[in-house]
């Protein structure tokens, strides 16, 4: 018998998926890093200027040392790199973030789209895809480019 699995919900940064036999539980940063992984690979290749862009925008966000946010981007590529179809655990996202979170979320996707000079369609892609998937309405995709050309103006 397959099991259904009950509404995720949160635990201070923790996500909790259950199922009647099974409890998983995902970081919130993890689930952050997964996303910002997922649009940089969007080309086929993470530039050094990527990862740079990733650790920093993870290390301030989240306030994490750089080891740990170093850490968390491994983790990150490597689960990618083993089930690329994490599709399903990052739309329980959508569920529980906010739409200030969706917003700052969808700017640290265009900085990581940005990093390395080039704004690649695939990685341009990517980013929509991203954001179709933790369901990120377009005026707030819209504040968070508003958000990304005021910062890089200035």
């Amino acid at each position: 018998m397959i099991e259904e699995p009950k509404p995720p919900r949160f635990a201070d940064d923790e996500m909790l998926i259950e199922t009647q036999n099974v409890t998983e539980v995902y970081d919130a940063k993890y689930l952050v890093a997964v996303l910002l992984v997922f649009v940089a690979k969007g080309d086929g290749n993470i530039s050094g200027s990527e990862t740079e862009q990733m650790l920093g925008l993870l290390s301030d966000h989240f306030e994490l040392p750089s080891a740990n946010a170093l850490e968390l981007l491994t983790r990150a590529m490597n689960d990618i790199a083993e089930n690329p179809d994490l599709e399903n655990l990052l739309k329980e996202l959508s569920v529980i973030l906010n739409l200030a979170e969706k917003e700052e979320i969808a700017l640290m996707m265009l900085k990581v789209v940005a990093a390395d000079g080039r704004k690649d369609a695939e990685e341009m892609d990517k980013l929509s895809t991203a954001a179709q998937i933790i369901d990120i309405p377009a005026d707030v995709m819209h504040c968070a480019y508003d958000r990304y050309f005021e910062e890089t103006r200035a």
